[in-house]
């Protein structure tokens, strides 16, 4: 069964239909309502939409990225992930401008023919620049204290003290919100303090651009004895211990809960973004779920300013689709190599149907599943040392029966 797609279809025509034109950042101006959510079961496959293709390997390399603390794109620039590299040049841009500021200012002179050869190196340059010059990519690949940072290392100033008539200065420490996460799971899963947050107004001017997906919150319930010996035959075919009792799921390391994952997102480029974010969020439950030992549940996406920008109308339109008229269904049909049969009482349409005929332009494939390369036992032991995220890298999740209609590529704002 695959509803994410629907409900993604669904909300871009909600957009088109209902959406208020507004400025940006950007210059490109938008389309845009407000507060919208996006639920799935994961059950039902992994959330990876089929309306068009998705960079898998690409979404996989930035969530590993931010689940290591790291805020330069060298990691992700070495992995063929380029999302971030607009971003990195744009901030590198801009630390010219106050240079060349600077130095009309302070020095009555523009900068030498030599720096301004390197301020003006185009994109390409600076991403081979990245590959090769360790000092310029320690420079200018940091993006600020982006998503890694607050996730892995948080920074908490402990404020000022007294001890008797002596003054203590406050002391900056660093707060592991995913391992607090992992820990506070295990030991405490009814809890409702299950989050982390990205959004640290204090390093906002910092970051070349403040988080978008703002923070997550996960929620964790009892596995009934039903779901559990469900879960069982899923995973490992048919059940040979009869009658099954939580005893005997026990022995055999059976999860005893379901764990869920809400994401928050105050700003959606529905296009661009929302895909790979409901992906990217998918997988970081199951790499939890893992971790834990409990069944992905429910994966929620609260959605705040939830907009397409004016140039990528026409691409939206095209991952809609239409409904293809009886010509074009019969068409496929007889492209397919099938024939028209005599049967009492079915009609064209009927027969297009039990032929699997699809009836849009872009209709949905059934969602694909995620294998973990890794075992059982590698997550048991990322549960009590998360310095093993390292070891892992976009070749071990798998989709498996992944089918999509074909790329749209749609214009990035930056």
């Amino acid at each position: 069964m695959n509803n994410i797609d629907k409900q993604y279809t669904d909300l871009l025509q909600d957009i088109l239909d209902n959406g208020v034109t507004k400025s940006d950042r950007t210059g490109t101006g938008t389309i845009s309502v407000f507060g919208r959510q996006i639920r799935h079961k994961m059950s039902e496959g992994f959330p990876l939409l089929t309306t068009k293709k998705m960079a898998w390997k690409t979404m996989v390399t930035e969530l590993l990225w931010f689940l290591r603390g790291d805020t330069n794109i060298k990691f992700l620039v070495d992995n063929n992930c380029h999302i971030w590299d607009g971003d990195a040049y744009k901030a590198y841009h801009q630390h010219w401008m106050k240079e060349e500021k600077n130095w009309v200012e302070n020095f009555n002179k523009p900068l030498s023919p030599e720096l301004i050869e390197l301020r003006d190196i185009s994109k390409e340059e600076f991403i081979n620049k990245i590959k090769t010059d360790d000092e310029f990519t320690k420079k200018f690949g940091e993006l600020g204290p982006v998503y890694g940072k607050q996730w892995r290392s948080w920074e908490h100033n402990t404020g000022d003290t007294w001890t008797g008539m002596k003054h203590n200065q406050s002391i900056k420490t660093k707060i592991d919100q995913i391992a607090n996460l992992i820990n506070d799971i295990k030991t405490n899963p009814d809890s409702r303090r299950l989050m982390v947050n990205a959004y640290n107004v204090g390093e906002l001017d910092s970051m070349v651009l403040p988080p978008c997906h703002y923070g997550f919150q996960v929620y964790t319930r009892e596995l009934s004895l039903e779901e559990r010996v469900r879960y069982y035959e899923t995973t490992f075919g048919r059940l040979h211990f009869i009658p099954p009792s939580p005893d005997a799921l026990d022995t055999r390391n059976i999860p005893t809960r379901a764990i869920s994952l809400m994401w928050n997102q105050r700003s959606c480029d529905l296009p661009l973004g929302i895909p790979f974010n409901i992906a990217s969020y998918g997988l970081l439950l199951e790499i939890i779920a893992k971790t834990v030992n409990m069944v992905p549940d429910e994966l929620i996406g609260n959605l705040g300013d939830c907009h397409i920008y004016l140039n990528q109308i026409d691409g939206v339109k095209e991952q809609i689709g239409r409904e293809l008229s009886e010509s074009e269904r019969y068409r496929i049909f007889e492209d397919r190599g099938y024939e028209f049969r005599m049967i009492k009482d079915w009609s064209k349409e009927e027969q297009y149907d039990k032929a699997g005929i699809p009836k849009r332009t872009r209709e949905p494939y059934p969602l694909p599943t995620l294998k973990h390369m890794k075992t059982d036992e590698f997550y048991k032991s990322l549960s009590e040392d998360l310095t093993l995220l390292t070891h892992l890298d976009n070749t071990d999740f798998v989709v498996e029966n992944y089918q999509s209609h074909p790329t749209i590529k749609f214009p990035l704002s930056n």
